[in-house]
């Protein structure tokens, strides 16, 4: 007993030690990281754009990103606030020469897309090259590198040029095996995020909305490239349509390229752009590490004493805090209670990009954003959605920018319940009894049917929310409750479409609705200060990193099949309360 004792103790001495070491490690690993905060960009550099990840809204606060620490990779990745930024300072950078845009995976919606491409055109003010390859094209890489002078494919290589698909997964047959019935309740003849549940194919309403919206995207992207081509919007539809480019020399014959090259061919390209030796290598420095690189004053290095706020408001809506990825109504509610009661905060800029969420979560935030208004101005930018709950918390803002290419609307509100009574009696055998004290006391159990009255309790519910929902966007937009519920009913629209109905106010990006901001609250010199807080590395131990990891672990082994693993895991917020959501997300490749 005595060794044994004496075992249990060294292991747990061994344990501490080993810990303590560990965190020691951890530790000296992020502060070498931290400490790497300048890059030298040497004169005559090209800046080296190339994306392969999905972009999210702000850089994570993860010094750790691009190590690879006992058998745990943290890939790089650069949010959209710091690509904007770093091709902003480029432009004025005496030592980038101009940028390189190589093979990217546009992974994120168009309208984010849409806010890189336009900073790419501004940057072309400046009279320095932009140079496009790649070895594949995907229509939204293609749409992005458009804007270059100059864009070259490989030999070899693939371009897609299509046009737009859409197309959902329909789970009816499947729950129909499993004895499984979706009880339905909703307000909104186009809200078909309860479809793939209760059909087989989309509803003529859904598939009405689905051809307008998508319609409205395409022209907008044939628009952009056609400009950017100087080609002609019917011609790029005849080749689309008619599948005519199947090879890179078809992509040249018809002027959506410039040439076929091989990398060292570009190489010396962009050598002789430079004026480097062949004989030496390019210098370039990625989009990922110019951010580290000293340039010229930051557009957030200005008075302390006035500020305009920047307040994220990413991914699904839920309760709670949520993360980096998720809008949580207490977490965003405290930010824009924290700003509005900053008298050095002088405007807010509420950047939205969600697809919605919890039709009560969503009312909390609404309510904060209201008050704010009134002492203070709110403007939200919109980023690739907006839509439903994410319409919902932008709805009270003094005005509304998003681009065309947004998807936005979704006014609409529903609830599933699952009826698995056959499921657990016929397919698993199983069978319930029990004891209530009132007539309602089981309301929502998911071994039985609703009853009739029940139905209408839960249908009332959804219907007061849809009223409410409705109304606060009358308010906010000065219009009629009849009005909006005429281009409400849970139908989706782009930013374009939104702009006509009376939706939005304009279209912009990011930049155009700071410079909004500080126009209404009338200051030039101004410091943007960004919030939530990001969580750091440290703060992410425990549960919180685990999950982190689980997940990163779940998508690398899914790859682009992870959207279906979320899909289905959205199903159990769906199922606790009434939502305010898309009825999808949108990507087109």
């Amino acid at each position: 007993m005595k060794q044994f004792f004496k075992f249990v103790l060294a292991t747990i001495v061994g344990l501490i030690f080993a810990g303590i070491i560990l965190v020691l490690i951890l530790i000296g690993i992020v502060a070498s990281a931290s400490g790497d905060k300048n890059v030298t960009v040497e004169s005559n550099s090209v800046l080296n754009i190339s994306i392969d990840h999905p972009i999210t809204e702000r850089t994570p606060n993860n010094p750790l990103a691009g190590l690879s620490f006992l058998g745990f990779d943290t890939d790089k990745s650069i949010g959209l606030n710091d690509i904007l930024a770093n091709i902003k300072k480029a432009k004025t950078d005496d030592n980038i020469k101009g940028i390189y845009l190589s093979e990217s995976y546009m992974l994120s919606g168009q309208a984010t897309t849409e806010e890189i491409r336009k900073a790419l055109i501004d940057f072309k003010k400046s009279g320095k090259f932009i140079v496009a390859y790649g070895e594949i094209y995907t229509q939204s890489f293609y749409y992005l590198a458009s804007v270059a002078d100059k864009v070259y494919i490989n030999p070899k290589g693939m371009f897609d040029f299509s046009g737009f698909s859409s197309q959902i997964t329909f789970l009816k047959g499947t729950l129909d095996k499993l004895g499984i019935e979706a009880q339905v309740i909703k307000v909104g003849t186009y809200k078909s995020a309860v479809e793939p549940f209760i059909l087989t194919k989309m509803s003529d309403a859904n598939r009405e909305q689905v051809t307008s919206y998508m319609g409205s995207l395409y022209d907008y992207f044939l628009t952009g490239i056609a400009n950017s081509r100087h080609l002609n919007v019917d011609t790029l539809k005849d080749i689309a349509n008619n599948m005519k480019i199947q090879y890179p020399e078809d992509a040249l014959k018809y002027k959506l390229v410039d040439g076929l090259k091989y990398k060292d061919e570009i190489l010396d390209d962009l050598k002789d752009r430079t004026g480097i030796s062949h004989k030496k290598d390019v210098k370039s420095v990625s989009i990922d590490d110019y951010t580290k690189s000293e340039g010229d004053k930051k557009d957030d290095e200005g008075s302390s004493d006035r500020r305009v706020a920047i307040i994220y408001a990413s991914g699904e809506i839920g309760g709670g805090d949520g993360d980096d990825n998720s809008i949580g109504s207490d977490k965003i509610s405290a930010a824009i209670r924290k700003v509005r009661l900053d008298n050095k905060v002088k405007a807010v800029v509420l950047r939205v990009n969600s697809p919605g969420g919890s039709s009560i979560a969503s009312a909390v935030i609404w309510r904060e954003v209201m008050l704010t208004k009134k002492v203070k101005p709110v403007i939200v930018s919109m980023g690739d959605y907006a839509a439903s709950g994410g319409y919902y918390i932008s709805c009270a803002a003094d005005s509304i920018i998003a681009e065309p290419n947004t998807i936005t609307g979704s006014i609409g509100i529903f609830s599933i319940l699952p009826n698995m009574q056959k499921f657990f009696n016929d397919k698993l055998g199983v069978t319930f009894d029990g004891v209530k004290t009132g007539k309602f006391s089981d309301l929502g159990d998911i071994s039985r049917p609703l009853s009739p009255e029940e139905h209408l309790i839960l249908q009332n519910q959804v219907n007061r929310g849809y009223d409410e929902f409705t109304k606060a966007v009358a308010d906010g937009r000065h219009k009629t409750q009849a009005y909006i519920n005429s281009i409400g009913q849970g139908r989706v629209w782009t930013g374009t479409q939104a702009l006509k109905l009376g939706l939005v106010d304009r279209l912009g990006n990011i930049n155009d609705a700071i410079t909004c901001a500080a126009k209404k609250a009338n200051v030039k010199d101004y410091k943007l200060v960004a919030y939530p807080e990001q969580k750091s590395i440290f703060s992410k131990f425990g549960s919180g990193l685990s999950t982190e990891m689980k997940t990163r672990a779940i998508q690398s082994e899914l790859g682009e099949n992870f959207k279906y693993y979320e899909q289905v895991k959205g199903l159990q917020s769906m199922m606790r309360n009434p939502q305010a959501r898309m009825p999808y997300n949108i990507v087109i490749k």
